[in-house]
Protein backbone atom coordinates (compact mmCIF):
# COMPACT_ATOMS: atom_id res chain seq x y z
CA UNK A 1 0.00 0.00 0.00
CA UNK A 2 1.51 3.32 -1.04
CA UNK A 3 0.61 6.62 0.62
CA UNK A 4 -2.33 5.12 2.56
CA UNK A 5 -4.44 4.66 -0.56
CA UNK A 6 -6.26 1.80 1.16
CA UNK A 7 -7.94 2.02 4.52
CA UNK A 8 -7.11 -0.28 7.40
CA UNK A 9 -9.71 -2.79 8.55
CA UNK A 10 -8.29 -3.97 11.84
CA UNK A 11 -9.85 -4.14 15.28
CA UNK A 12 -8.11 -4.88 18.58
CA UNK A 13 -9.56 -7.20 21.20
CA UNK A 14 -8.17 -7.36 24.74
CA UNK A 15 -8.96 -10.50 26.73
CA UNK A 16 -8.65 -10.23 30.53
CA UNK A 17 -5.19 -8.62 30.58
CA UNK A 18 -3.37 -8.65 33.90
CA UNK A 19 0.10 -7.36 34.69
CA UNK A 20 2.11 -7.83 37.89
CA UNK A 21 5.48 -6.34 38.82
CA UNK A 22 7.95 -7.31 41.51
CA UNK A 23 8.79 -4.40 43.79
CA UNK A 24 10.73 -3.88 47.00
CA UNK A 25 7.43 -4.04 48.86
CA UNK A 26 6.37 -7.23 47.13
CA UNK A 27 4.22 -8.00 44.06
CA UNK A 28 2.29 -5.07 42.58
CA UNK A 29 -0.73 -5.81 40.41
CA UNK A 30 -1.07 -2.93 37.92
CA UNK A 31 -3.70 -4.36 35.58
CA UNK A 32 -6.48 -6.42 37.10
CA UNK A 33 -8.17 -7.90 34.04
CA UNK A 34 -8.59 -5.32 31.28
CA UNK A 35 -11.11 -6.30 28.67
CA UNK A 36 -12.49 -4.24 25.78
CA UNK A 37 -12.68 -4.16 21.99
CA UNK A 38 -11.51 -1.38 19.68
CA UNK A 39 -13.54 -1.31 16.50
CA UNK A 40 -12.25 -0.93 12.94
CA UNK A 41 -11.27 2.64 12.05
CA UNK A 42 -12.19 3.81 15.54
CA UNK A 43 -10.47 6.58 17.49
CA UNK A 44 -10.48 4.95 20.93
CA UNK A 45 -9.41 6.62 24.16
CA UNK A 46 -8.05 5.24 27.43
CA UNK A 47 -8.22 7.44 30.52
CA UNK A 48 -7.63 6.75 34.18
CA UNK A 49 -5.91 7.99 37.34
CA UNK A 50 -2.16 8.45 37.50
CA UNK A 51 -0.32 5.17 37.98
CA UNK A 52 -3.18 2.91 36.89
CA UNK A 53 -1.13 1.26 34.15
CA UNK A 54 -2.29 3.11 31.01
CA UNK A 55 1.18 3.27 29.47
CA UNK A 56 1.87 -0.34 30.47
CA UNK A 57 -1.36 -1.34 28.75
CA UNK A 58 -0.37 0.48 25.56
CA UNK A 59 3.07 -1.15 25.61
CA UNK A 60 1.45 -4.59 25.88
CA UNK A 61 -0.77 -3.79 22.89
CA UNK A 62 2.33 -2.67 21.00
CA UNK A 63 4.16 -5.88 21.84
CA UNK A 64 6.82 -4.04 23.85
CA UNK A 65 5.79 -5.81 27.05
CA UNK A 66 4.03 -9.06 27.90
CA UNK A 67 0.97 -9.47 30.12
CA UNK A 68 1.07 -11.71 33.16
CA UNK A 69 -2.18 -13.22 31.91
CA UNK A 70 -4.61 -12.54 29.09
CA UNK A 71 -4.03 -11.68 25.46
CA UNK A 72 -4.22 -9.02 22.75
CA UNK A 73 -5.79 -10.10 19.49
CA UNK A 74 -5.73 -8.23 16.18
CA UNK A 75 -8.80 -9.21 14.17
CA UNK A 76 -9.06 -8.48 10.45
CA UNK A 77 -7.18 -8.70 7.18
CA UNK A 78 -3.61 -7.51 7.49
CA UNK A 79 -3.25 -5.10 4.59
CA UNK A 80 0.01 -3.35 5.45
CA UNK A 81 3.58 -4.26 6.39
CA UNK A 82 3.35 -2.99 9.97
CA UNK A 83 0.85 -4.00 12.62
CA UNK A 84 1.33 -1.01 14.95
CA UNK A 85 3.16 2.31 15.16
CA UNK A 86 3.54 4.25 18.38
CA UNK A 87 3.69 7.99 19.12
CA UNK A 88 5.25 8.73 22.52
CA UNK A 89 5.11 11.72 24.87
CA UNK A 90 8.53 12.72 23.58
CA UNK A 91 8.97 12.84 19.82
CA UNK A 92 12.06 10.57 20.03
CA UNK A 93 13.48 11.99 16.80
CA UNK A 94 17.05 11.19 15.81
CA UNK A 95 18.84 14.51 16.42
CA UNK A 96 21.56 13.91 13.82
CA UNK A 97 19.00 13.42 11.02
CA UNK A 98 16.98 15.97 9.12
CA UNK A 99 13.20 16.02 9.40
CA UNK A 100 12.96 14.36 5.99
CA UNK A 101 15.24 11.52 7.10
CA UNK A 102 13.41 11.03 10.41
CA UNK A 103 10.07 10.22 8.77
CA UNK A 104 10.48 7.01 6.70
CA UNK A 105 12.23 4.86 9.32
CA UNK A 106 9.83 1.94 8.99
CA UNK A 107 10.43 1.64 5.27
CA UNK A 108 14.16 2.16 5.80
CA UNK A 109 14.32 -0.76 8.23
CA UNK A 110 12.53 -2.82 5.57
CA UNK A 111 15.31 -1.95 3.10
CA UNK A 112 13.15 0.01 0.67
CA UNK A 113 14.82 1.97 -2.12
CA UNK A 114 16.07 5.47 -1.35
CA UNK A 115 13.82 6.99 -4.01
CA UNK A 116 10.74 5.51 -2.30
CA UNK A 117 11.89 6.73 1.11
CA UNK A 118 12.12 10.28 -0.20
CA UNK A 119 8.66 10.11 -1.78
CA UNK A 120 7.14 8.69 1.40
CA UNK A 121 8.78 11.38 3.52
CA UNK A 122 7.70 14.21 1.24
CA UNK A 123 4.15 12.93 1.09
CA UNK A 124 3.63 12.66 4.85
CA UNK A 125 5.39 15.92 5.61
CA UNK A 126 2.81 17.49 3.29
CA UNK A 127 0.07 15.70 5.27
CA UNK A 128 1.26 17.26 8.56
CA UNK A 129 2.05 20.59 6.86
CA UNK A 130 5.80 20.53 7.50
CA UNK A 131 7.14 20.14 3.97
CA UNK A 132 8.95 23.49 4.24
CA UNK A 133 10.98 22.13 7.16
CA UNK A 134 12.17 18.91 5.52
CA UNK A 135 15.83 19.96 5.74
CA UNK A 136 15.68 21.14 9.36
CA UNK A 137 17.20 19.32 12.31
CA UNK A 138 15.05 18.43 15.34
CA UNK A 139 16.71 21.07 17.55
CA UNK A 140 15.47 23.73 15.13
CA UNK A 141 11.82 22.78 15.64
CA UNK A 142 9.29 23.72 18.30
CA UNK A 143 7.82 21.02 20.55
CA UNK A 144 4.61 20.95 18.53
CA UNK A 145 6.49 20.61 15.25
CA UNK A 146 8.52 17.71 16.64
CA UNK A 147 5.33 15.89 17.58
CA UNK A 148 3.96 16.47 14.08
CA UNK A 149 7.09 14.85 12.67
CA UNK A 150 6.53 11.92 15.05
CA UNK A 151 2.96 11.62 13.77
CA UNK A 152 4.21 11.75 10.17
CA UNK A 153 6.67 8.96 11.00
CA UNK A 154 3.87 6.83 12.46
CA UNK A 155 1.72 7.39 9.37
CA UNK A 156 4.62 6.71 6.99
CA UNK A 157 5.07 3.29 8.56
CA UNK A 158 1.55 2.58 7.28
CA UNK A 159 0.43 0.53 10.30
CA UNK A 160 -2.86 -1.20 10.89
CA UNK A 161 -3.15 0.49 14.30
CA UNK A 162 -1.63 3.71 15.65
CA UNK A 163 -0.93 3.89 19.40
CA UNK A 164 -0.53 7.30 21.04
CA UNK A 165 0.78 7.71 24.59
CA UNK A 166 -0.14 11.24 25.73
CA UNK A 167 1.42 12.76 22.60
CA UNK A 168 0.64 16.36 23.58
CA UNK A 169 1.27 16.17 27.35
CA UNK A 170 4.51 18.16 27.26
CA UNK A 171 3.18 21.00 25.11
CA UNK A 172 1.67 24.32 26.16
CA UNK A 173 -2.12 24.67 26.22
CA UNK A 174 -2.43 26.64 22.98
CA UNK A 175 -0.22 24.25 21.03
CA UNK A 176 -2.20 21.29 22.37
CA UNK A 177 -5.46 22.79 21.08
CA UNK A 178 -4.00 23.38 17.63
CA UNK A 179 -2.48 19.90 17.40
CA UNK A 180 -5.74 18.26 18.43
CA UNK A 181 -7.40 19.86 15.42
CA UNK A 182 -4.47 18.87 13.22
CA UNK A 183 -4.63 15.29 14.44
CA UNK A 184 -8.37 15.13 13.72
CA UNK A 185 -7.81 16.52 10.22
CA UNK A 186 -5.14 13.89 9.56
CA UNK A 187 -7.22 11.06 11.03
CA UNK A 188 -10.27 11.96 8.93
CA UNK A 189 -8.13 11.42 5.83
CA UNK A 190 -7.59 7.66 6.36
CA UNK A 191 -9.44 6.77 9.58
CA UNK A 192 -6.83 4.37 10.78
CA UNK A 193 -7.62 2.55 14.01
CA UNK A 194 -6.14 4.74 16.78
CA UNK A 195 -5.75 4.03 20.50
CA UNK A 196 -4.98 7.14 22.56
CA UNK A 197 -3.86 7.26 26.20
CA UNK A 198 -4.42 10.64 27.83
CA UNK A 199 -4.97 12.27 31.23
CA UNK A 200 -6.86 15.16 29.66
CA UNK A 201 -10.64 14.73 29.73
CA UNK A 202 -11.33 17.44 27.15
CA UNK A 203 -8.71 16.01 24.82
CA UNK A 204 -10.28 12.55 25.07
CA UNK A 205 -13.77 13.87 24.32
CA UNK A 206 -12.62 16.05 21.42
CA UNK A 207 -10.67 13.27 19.69
CA UNK A 208 -12.34 9.96 20.48
CA UNK A 209 -15.35 7.94 19.37
CA UNK A 210 -15.38 5.95 22.61
CA UNK A 211 -13.39 6.17 25.84
CA UNK A 212 -12.49 3.40 28.29
CA UNK A 213 -12.40 4.72 31.86
CA UNK A 214 -10.01 2.72 34.04
CA UNK A 215 -10.08 2.29 37.80
CA UNK A 216 -7.25 2.71 40.28
CA UNK A 217 -4.81 -0.24 40.40
CA UNK A 218 -5.32 -3.06 39.90
CA UNK A 219 -6.97 -1.40 36.92
CA UNK A 220 -10.17 -2.67 35.36
CA UNK A 221 -12.53 -0.99 32.92
CA UNK A 222 -15.20 0.86 34.89
CA UNK A 223 -17.10 1.90 31.78
CA UNK A 224 -16.73 2.58 28.06
CA UNK A 225 -18.27 5.95 27.21
CA UNK A 226 -19.59 6.73 23.73
CA UNK A 227 -18.89 10.31 22.60
CA UNK A 228 -22.04 11.45 20.80
CA UNK A 229 -20.62 14.65 19.32
CA UNK A 230 -20.83 15.08 15.53
CA UNK A 231 -17.72 14.96 13.39
CA UNK A 232 -15.79 16.75 12.07
CA UNK A 233 -14.91 18.36 15.39
CA UNK A 234 -13.05 21.58 16.02
CA UNK A 235 -12.22 23.76 19.00
CA UNK A 236 -15.76 25.18 18.68
CA UNK A 237 -17.12 21.72 19.50
CA UNK A 238 -15.80 22.19 23.03
CA UNK A 239 -18.37 24.91 23.71
CA UNK A 240 -21.37 22.66 23.08
CA UNK A 241 -23.56 21.44 25.99
CA UNK A 242 -23.09 17.84 24.81
CA UNK A 243 -19.32 18.24 25.11
CA UNK A 244 -19.59 19.53 28.67
CA UNK A 245 -21.98 16.74 29.64
CA UNK A 246 -19.60 14.09 28.30
CA UNK A 247 -16.65 15.55 30.20
CA UNK A 248 -18.75 15.66 33.36
CA UNK A 249 -19.86 12.05 32.91
CA UNK A 250 -16.26 10.86 32.60
CA UNK A 251 -15.18 12.93 35.60
CA UNK A 252 -17.93 11.44 37.75
CA UNK A 253 -16.53 7.99 36.93
CA UNK A 254 -12.94 9.09 37.53
CA UNK A 255 -13.31 11.22 40.63
CA UNK A 256 -13.47 8.37 43.15
CA UNK A 257 -10.58 6.55 41.44
CA UNK A 258 -8.36 9.64 41.45
CA UNK A 259 -9.14 10.28 45.10
CA UNK A 260 -8.46 6.63 45.96
CA UNK A 261 -5.10 6.73 44.19
CA UNK A 262 -4.11 9.93 45.99
CA UNK A 263 -5.02 8.47 49.39
CA UNK A 264 -3.14 5.24 48.72
CA UNK A 265 -0.06 7.17 47.66
CA UNK A 266 -0.03 9.19 50.85
CA UNK A 267 2.47 7.75 53.29
CA UNK A 268 2.92 8.87 56.90
CA UNK A 269 5.94 11.05 57.50
CA UNK A 270 8.80 9.25 59.20
CA UNK A 271 9.48 10.27 62.80
CA UNK A 272 11.86 13.14 63.29
CA UNK A 273 15.39 11.85 63.89
CA UNK A 274 16.78 12.29 67.38
CA UNK A 275 19.46 14.90 66.82
CA UNK A 276 20.47 15.19 70.46
CA UNK A 277 24.04 14.40 71.33
CA UNK A 278 25.27 12.72 74.45
CA UNK A 279 27.51 15.07 76.38
CA UNK A 280 30.77 14.17 78.03
CA UNK A 281 28.98 14.45 81.32
CA UNK A 282 26.69 11.50 80.52
CA UNK A 283 23.47 13.46 79.87
CA UNK A 284 21.66 14.41 76.65
CA UNK A 285 21.80 17.84 75.16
Amino acid sequence: MLFASEKAHMKVVLHALTKEFSTARGPFRALGGIQFEVREREFFGIIGPTGCGKTTLLQIIAGLDKPTQGSVQFVGDKRTKAMVSMVFQESALMPWRTVEDNVPLGDEFRNEERSLLKRVSQFFLEVVRLADFSGARPHELSGGMKQKVAIARALANDPEVILMDEPFANLDAQTRLLLREELLRIWERDKKTVILVTHNLEEAVMLCDRIAVLSAPPAVVKSVITVDIPRPRTIKSMSSPDFARCVEKIWELLRYEVDKTMRENETPKPPEPDVRRKSIFGGWQ
